[in-house]
Formats: C-alpha cells, sequence, structure tokens
C-alpha cells in the first residue's frame, strides 16, 4: 500500500523545510510513503530546499496557476507514481501533521473513498471571529448543497483513495475543496470527516486576501457545481418557484374577476400567464439537462477507465 503525500507550493522556502520535517515516516498499514512537491510557478529555492530533504518526486507547473490547479497537478503525478492514498497538505504547516494517520485509516479499513479533516475552527487563535463565523456558515450551506455531512468545507487537509483521484475533475481555478465534496457526493464515493488538530500560524493565507471576495467565489463555486452535478434539482426549484407564483396570481386573477364582474386585475392575468410559461419552459430545460447529465456521468465513467488503463501502461 503506497502514499502519497502531495504539497502544493508557491514560494514556500521558509516554511516548507517546517512542513517536510513534520511528516511522518512510518505508519501502520503503509509500505511506502512518497513526497510530491508540486511547485506552483515558485520563484525562490522552494525546489532545492525540497530536494535537500531527499523529496524525489516534482508536478511543476511554468506559472503561478493558483490552488486548483496546482492540486489537479499533483493528483496527476501522486497517480502516476502508483499511489494507492493520496494525501493534500499545505506547504505552510498549517495541518499537524501526525493527523494524517487518522486521515488514511478510514480509507485503509474501506470506510471512505475520501476523508476530510475538521479543524477546531472555533479555537483557532488566529481566525479572527467573522473567518470563524463564515466558516461556519459556508460549510452549512455546503451541506444543503452536497447532501453530506461535511463538517470543515474548505479544509484542504483530505485523503483520497486511488479510485476517488482517478474520478476528480476540478473545473474551478480558485480551489479545490468546495468542488470535490459536490463532485464525492455526485459520483456516489464515500465521505467522511475526522477530527485533526492545527499548528501555529506560520504566515497568512494566500488564498483568503480578500474575505469577502473569497466568500464571492465560493457562492459561485458552489452555484456552478450545483448547476453541473444537480441541474434536474436546480432548474425544478426555478420551474416550481415559477409555476406557483404564476397558479397564485392566476387564481388573485380569477378572485377578482368573479367577484367584480370581470371589471380590471388583467395586469394579474398577464403576469400570471408569463410566470406559467416560464415555468414550464424552464421545467422542459430540466428534463434536457438531467439527459445531458446522463451523459456526462457515462463520459465520466469512460475517463475514468482510459486514465486508470494508461496509468498501468506507463
Amino acid at each position: 500500500m503506497k502514499l502519497v503525500i502531495q504539497i502544493p507550493c508557491y514560494n514556500e522556502e521558509k516554511s516548507l523545510p517546517v512542513t517536510l520535517e513534520a511528516l511522518p515516516k512510518k505508519i501502520d498499514g503503509i509500505d511506502e510513503i512518497e513526497v510530491v512537491i508540486i511547485d506552483d510557478g515558485s520563484m525562490d529555492s522552494t525546489v532545492d530546499v525540497a530536494k535537500s530533504f531527499g523529496v524525489k518526486y516534482f508536478a511543476e507547473l511554468s506559472h503561478n496557476s493558483g490552488l486548483a490547479k496546482a492540486f489537479v497537478a499533483g493528483i496527476n503525478k501522486s497517480l502516476e507514481i502508483g499511489a494507492d492514498i493520496i494525501v493534500n497538505t499545505d506547504a505552510d504547516n498549517q495541518y499537524c501533521a501526525d493527523d494524517i494517520e487518522k486521515l488514511v485509516k478510514p480509507i485503509l479499513k474501506g470506510e471512505a473513498d475520501m476523508v476530510i479533516g475538521t479543524r477546531p475552527v472555533a479555537k483557532i487563535e488566529h481566525f479572527s471571529l467573522l473567518k470563524k463565523a463564515l466558516q461556519k456558515i459556508g460549510s452549512f450551506v455546503m451541506r444543503l448543497v452536497s447532501s453530506t455531512s461535511v463538517e470543515d468545507a474548505p479544509s484542504g487537509f483530505r485523503a483520497f483513495s486511488r479510485n476517488a483521484a482517478l474520478q476528480m475533475n476540478v473545473f474551478d481555478n480558485y480551489t479545490y475543496t468546495l468542488e470535490t465534496i459536490i463532485q464525492a457526493r455526485a459520483k456516489g464515493l464515500v465521505l467522511k470527516c475526522v477530527p485533526i488538530r492545527v499548528n501555529p500560524d506560520l504566515r497568512k493565507s494566500r488564498l483568503v486576501k480578500n474575505m469577502f471576495d473569497y466568500i464571492r467565489r465560493s457562492i459561485f463555486t458552489m452555484l456552478r457545481m450545483f448547476i453541473i452535478y444537480r441541474p434536474f434539482r436546480f432548474f425544478m426549484i426555478i420551474a416550481s418557484i415559477c409555476l406557483t407564483l404564476g397558479i397564485i396570481i392566476g387564481c388573485r386573477f380569477l378572485y377578482f374577476y368573479l367577484t367584480e364582474s370581470g371589471q380590471g386585475h388583467i395586469q394579474s392575468l398577464i403576469l400570471s400567464a408569463i410566470l406559467v410559461i416560464t415555468g414550464v419552459q424552464v421545467g422542459v430545460i430540466a428534463v434536457l439537462s438531467e439527459l445531458l447529465s446522463i451523459n456526462r456521468k457515462l463520459l465520466e465513467d469512460i475517463q475514468r477507465r482510459l486514465k486508470s488503463q494508461g496509468l498501468k501502461n506507463f
């Protein structure tokens, strides 16, 4: 059983030594542990530092492409070198490396395909009250959108089985954390959360530079992924709202038409007709989108099979 720990890096020459030093050298049930450094266009000595610690595998991006692209590059490289389990952690040593064993245990036992480390958000001293509140609200919304029991949606401390990694497709250019949760549920993967510890802050987050921009991007990502992986439900919600309002307004028109001898309120009839027609049209879109969703699932299954076969022949 081979574990690959992937670490996305962008100018991490100062924090990377601390992170690498803390990584576990042995875990029960794991025969081999390797590290993959994803160099996201670093302009410092990140790669040299990693090599000095004996790291053999690198996924190098020509320029700074962001966390999502770095994550995908790491997954591909980890699969290429034969990973059975992949753990993603941060180069700033945010997460307690000793808890990697907690992440991989459910996968080793066959209890999960994807495991997310749940941080004690309320107790993290360097998190502001606003950030703590938003983390809680965001995770609650993600639970509703994804129909999962995820407790810490933005956590990047995760483990993936080989099967789960082969099925991950990240479309977002900003982050992978929210998208992969929705995908896991949509693809029938078993997701589990385990409590983990965090270390003192070594540097400020590069992902969350502006809290409100992060919220905007996160909402957009959740909405887009909900449309992609739950299209029927999304469009039927809109159709139901339009039809319900149309029927209510139509009933209002009939009430006044019958009680006032057919006088006035013609605007209610027009609005009702527009809403009902819109609801029917959106309902048709819902059906068509579900058919497209079935086609997407078939294509993703073919992609997984081809990717798996290609890696065997590598």
